[in-house]
């Protein structure tokens, strides 16, 4: 088994930690009908599904978004997210696997390109806050960025060493942000994205948080 050392996790949050693919097609699905393409399944969507999101959905409604064509995508899958989002559930493993590893000394931190006026609210409504050093959203109301510039802000705010740190999380764009600023990566095939796509980064893919959690060496 590949394993890493590290003293600091940094968690991704939607089909990481939140298992809520249910919401996020139901989402998905509700552009798809305002923009007359017929509904997906959830294996369609991860064949789909990269970033930047905005190029992801042009592919997917086979036409150019303009600004105003992206703000509304943007709206309607958020608006569907959120009055959906209630119905979300913890991924397995979570807290449990969380506070094992507060408990051996070691740090975590939560980064996520959902938006921070809404993650906020919702880790702390799922009982987590206390579990993180800090906990970081995307800015902003309009969704979509890759993660490199986030996670190099994310870190350069806690003053911690990307070798001491690993990234858990569930697309290729977690991986791609771990190695821009030279921190390993583990993901997970819960989310959004397929195993053969996951796989393709050569970061150690698992099949849930606990056995993720398999591959990280405290350091």
């Amino acid at each position: 088994m590949n394993t890493v050392r590290a003293s600091h996790i940094v968690w991704d949050w939607n089909g990481t930690l939140l298992h809520d693919n249910a919401v996020v097609l139901a989402a998905v699905n509700e552009v798809c009908a305002a923009f007359g393409r017929a509904p997906l399944q959830w294996e369609e969507w991860q064949e789909f599904y990269s970033r930047p999101v905005r190029a992801c959905y042009e592919r997917l409604l086979d036409r150019t978004l303009d600004d105003e064509a992206w703000a509304r995508v943007d709206r309607l899958y958020h608006d569907r997210y959120d009055v959906l989002l209630h119905t979300s559930v913890l991924a397995p493993g979570v807290p449990e696997q969380l506070v094992t590893w507060r408990e051996t000394g070691r740090t975590q931190s939560l980064l996520s390109m959902w938006f921070h006026s809404q993650l906020v609210p919702t880790v702390a409504g799922h009982g987590l806050t206390d579990l993180f050093n800090r906990v970081d959203g995307l800015p902003g109301d309009l969704g979509g960025e890759s993660k490199t510039d986030h996670l190099i802000r994310h870190l350069e705010a806690q003053n911690l060493n990307p070798a001491s740190v690993v990234v858990i999380g569930d697309v290729v764009d977690d991986a791609q942000a771990a190695a821009a600023v030279g921190a390993p990566c583990i993901l997970v095939a819960t989310g959004a994205m397929t195993r053969p796509a996951l796989e393709s980064t050569g970061a150690p893919v698992a099949n849930t948080i606990p056995e993720a959690m398999q591959h990280v060496v405290p350091a």
